[in-house]
């Protein structure tokens, strides 16, 4: 286990989400102040816009428009040249519970996960899928049986994508066709199969892992955010576990790698993912961390 020297980059906020380095800035989503933020140079977080229905996911089209999911009305937004917010794509008819992280190609395909269930409400676990959403708004399902899919990054050569699946001990991937379609899903690392339980706590209680957020790097591993463990963890493909950064009794949510060199770890951190609480706490926080090896693929 190594040591790190954890900075606090931002703090003051409910719950952060969605971090994402572009253009030389921070960008991250606070769910309970409805906003998406950059980081400035002087490092303030400014909001950059305001989502009523609660903020998740970001990504950038070819042309540089910002993306934002919008959760609970299941869309995706688009930040428009002249400053208008309209919609991108309604994915409702695809959702089976609250949209949530996105990942968007280089060449504009958008992917995005949801809940599946009612997660705050405390209903029972049921797997979901994934949405592809093309340049022009039009929608399909492109992948299935995911255990709230939470987290994605797509591989340099834009041929892989790779996307967590929170309450089901594992990290999954799939080749992306040329049609932005995917193929087969297959482990990229696997901590023990959990089946059809549909009971929340069982599934937490015998995973080893809860990955949220996601960062590829440049040997091929990635880091996740394992939520309720406290920690973020760097994993290679086939499951080792080589490197772990314990934030206690901070939980991390979500990760990403970026920096002027590519190797500051931004983590979210927040005390734990329950709603009411972080609506009246502004506990939420953005930890920052040098690693060892730089960013790669998108974002």
């Amino acid at each position: 286990m190594s040591k790190y020297e954890i900075e606090v980059a931002v703090d003051g906020f409910h719950y952060l989400e969605g971090p994402r380095w572009y253009q030389n800035a921070l960008w991250f989503v606070d769910f309970y102040t409805q906003g998406v933020y950059r980081v400035n140079d002087e490092g303030v977080a400014e909001k950059i816009i305001h989502v009523e229905q609660q903020p998740s996911g970001l990504g950038w089209l070819p042309d540089g428009r910002l993306l934002v999911v919008s959760m609970k009305d299941r869309k995706v937004l688009r930040l428009e040249n002249d400053g208008n917010l309209v919609v991108h794509a309604d994915i409702w008819e695809h959702c089976g519970g609250h949209a949530n992280d996105m990942v968007v190609s280089a060449n504009g395909n958008a992917y995005v996960g949801n809940f599946g269930f009612d997660l705050m409400g405390g209903a029972d676990h049921e797997n979901t899928g994934l949405v592809l959403i093309k340049p022009d708004g039009s929608s399909q399902i492109v992948a299935e049986g995911l255990a709230f899919p939470n987290g994605m990054v797509i591989s340099s050569d834009q041929k892989i994508l790779i996307v967590n699946e929170l309450f089901g001990n594992k990290v999954t991937q799939f080749d992306i066709k040329e049609d932005g379609s995917l193929g087969d899903k297959r482990d990229f690392a696997n901590f023990g199969e959990l089946g059809d339980e549909p009971n929340l706590g069982l599934r937490i209680e015998n995973a080893s892992i809860l990955p949220d957020g996601l960062a590829l790097d440049a040997e091929g591993a990635v880091w996740i955010a394992d939520t309720i463990n406290q920690r973020a963890v760097r994993i290679a493909e086939g499951g080792e576990i080589l490197e772990t950064i314990d934030t206690a009794p901070d939980g991390i949510f979500a990760v990403t790698l970026g920096g002027h060199d590519g190797k500051t770890l931004f983590m979210c951190a927040a005390p734990d993912w329950d709603e009411a609480s972080r609506k009246v706490e502004t506990k939420g926080r953005m930890l920052a961390v040098q690693v060892k090896v730089g960013h790669a693929g998108t974002p």
